[in-house]
């Protein structure tokens, strides 16, 4: 049976190249940018293939459909000098192998299987963009010609609020969001927020890496404490590495810090950091921000440490990397940006939208190549994933209550 994201995806995808269709001889690529690294396997459990896989059985036929980002270029030139479709880039790189570069990968699949045009928009002064500098380059997405706005991070939602009040008739989705309100508390219905469940992807990722048998662990997040969805990633790990625990009767141990993290960057800091962890007796770090995945991976190749990914599969950027917390980013932009084409913008527009496991929307790899486990297998995983579907477990979202409660089997170091 098909999962729901995959279906409602196949069906907008499906629509959009009725309507769209004729748009591919318009635009050219132009291989002159980086090409993806293969983040678009970032849904979850065994139908984590990306569910345009689905898509592209379901979509009859005059189209090949194109389902990995890295056969996409980052950059592409419009005959017309427009782009119908923008992204506008959180802090970091674009090519973090974590949020943004998943988050892209959607805006170039959508549009290059639907014969559109495509454009990143990276907000002015780097880390220490402004909410002006986000405002401008949401500014110069839509006099550029976008039809949807892609925008990715909680810190957009200021120069969003402004943006999307000054363009009503622009649809903006807002990865990692929520329904955003203009000056005088009116709901901005032309902004889609969508969020995650993060917590249940950490869950799982705290869970499996105890059942491994590792019992001192750490959690290295991004946004200095205030990304709500950094926090549930973090909750999560916490929560699962002490069922785990509980379960063997063993207990378990977790540093758990924002130090370093405020702009989810690499930094001499960070790595010097996660070194001490490690060399402290550290065996396993959540690196849970973007490109601070970096510093922590190099931490952990250094001192023969060991690493859980986030967002996307990142096993592929070191072999330190055990397992990864993921969340389909590029397949929920594909569903969103799909309302817009086929005209159904209005159900999504105005609220948020929460997806998580119930939309096969979040959980840990499980191919070959990417399950690094020893003992904990992919079975046992798959029954955990299965009683958390059925709402057997039912995994606490609310870190700003319960986060510093006292555990059973774990104790919380906050740093």
């Amino acid at each position: 049976m098909k999962k729901l994201l995959a279906l409602l995806l196949a069906m907008t995808m499906a629509l959009a190249l009725v309507a769209c269709g004729g748009n591919g001889g318009n635009n050219t690529a132009d291989n002159g940018g980086n090409t993806a690294n293969n983040t678009t396997n970032d849904t979850t459990n065994d139908t984590t293939n990306d569910t345009t896989n689905d898509t592209a059985d379901d979509t009859a036929g005059d189209a090949t459909t194109v389902t990995s980002a890295d056969d996409i270029p980052d950059n592409m030139t419009s005959e017309d000098g427009k782009y119908q479709v923008a992204f506008i880039t959180d802090v970091g790189q674009l090519k973090d192998k974590s949020f943004n570069q998943g988050t892209y990968d959607g805006v170039k699949l959508y549009a290059y299987n639907n014969g559109l045009s495509y454009k990143y928009y990276q907000p002015a002064n780097g880390n220490e963009a402004t909410d002006d500098d986000r405002y401008d380059a949401m500014k110069a997405a839509v006099e550029g010609g976008a039809e949807v706005v892609v925008c990715a991070g909680f810190m957009q939602e200021a120069a969003l609020k402004r943006a999307a009040a000054d363009y009503p008739d622009v649809p903006f989705i807002f990865i990692d969001g929520y329904p955003v309100a203009d000056e005088a508390g009116n709901t901005l219905t032309n902004v889609a927020g969508i969020s995650f469940q993060e917590e249940q992807a950490g869950y799982f990722a705290g869970y499996a890496v105890v059942m491994d048998g590792f019992t001192k662990l750490g959690f290295s997040g991004g946004g200095g404490g205030d990304n709500p969805a950094c926090c549930r990633f973090g909750y999560g790990f916490v929560q699962g590495a002490n069922a785990a625990a509980a379960e063997l009767g063993t207990n378990v141990e977790v540093n758990y810090s924002w130090e370093y993290g405020a702009s989810f960057s690499a930094s001499p800091e960070l790595q010097t950091m996660a070194s001490g962890w490690y060399q402290n007796g550290t065996e396993i770090i959540f690196a849970c921000g973007g490109s601070m995945f970096q510093s922590i991976s190099a931490a952990a190749s250094a001192n023969d440490g060991y690493v859980v990914g986030v967002d996307v599969d990142q096993s592929a950027e070191s072999d330190a990397v055990i397992t990864s917390a993921m969340k389909g980013l590029a397949s929920a932009v594909q569903w969103a940006v799909g309302h817009v084409y086929d005209g159904t913008f209005a159900d999504i527009g105005g609220v948020g939208t929460s997806l998580g496991v119930k939309d096969d929307a979040v959980g840990l790899p499980t191919a070959d190549e990417s399950w690094r486990f020893e003992t904990f297998t992919v079975d046992q995983y798959n029954e955990l994933y299965q009683k958390v579907l059925n709402g057997d477990l039912v995994i606490d979202a609310d870190y700003e209550a319960n986060l510093e409660q006292s555990y059973s089997n774990l104790t919380l170091n906050i740093i």
